[in-house]
């Protein structure tokens, strides 16, 4: 089980909020199975309404500040403005980081709605999680 800081969880729903109607992004940092923060990264993508694309250069950045702090990334974030909280083919078609957390946050209903999910053996698996704090 995982497990994600209330205040990780906040900050993810904010930022999809503050980037609707386009898809916000980011990594997500912790050790072991406790995801303690959320980096939230510029989506660079053509059309951020359609999908994301982590801004490399922010991606590093958030990499060397997390190990200098003790912090692993653990995995990423972004959000489906319209759509279910479940990984798109094109989410699935452009993940790259096997054995990695993906946190999506849709924002399709009243209430948001967050979904984790883990890449194994190139396919994504629900993953049950519990927000702490």
């Amino acid at each position: 089980m995982i497990t994600f800081s209330r205040a990780v969880v906040d900050a993810v729903v904010a930022h999809a909020r503050e980037a609707a109607p386009a898809e916000c992004c980011g990594l997500l940092l912790g050790t072991g199975n406790a995801v303690v923060a959320a980096a939230p990264a510029r989506n660079i993508a053509a059309d951020p309404t359609r999908r994301f694309e982590i801004d490399p250069q922010d991606h590093i950045h958030v990499r060397r500040d997390a190990r200098g702090r003790g912090l692993a990334v653990l995995g990423f974030y972004h959000s489906h403005p319209r759509s279910p909280a479940l990984p798109s083919p094109t989410d699935l078609a452009e993940a790259s980081y096997p054995d990695h957390l993906y946190l999506i946050v849709s924002l399709g209903a009243a209430v948001p709605d967050v979904g984790l999910f883990r890449l194994e053996g190139g396919n994504f698996r629900a993953t049950r999680f519990v927000t702490v704090g």
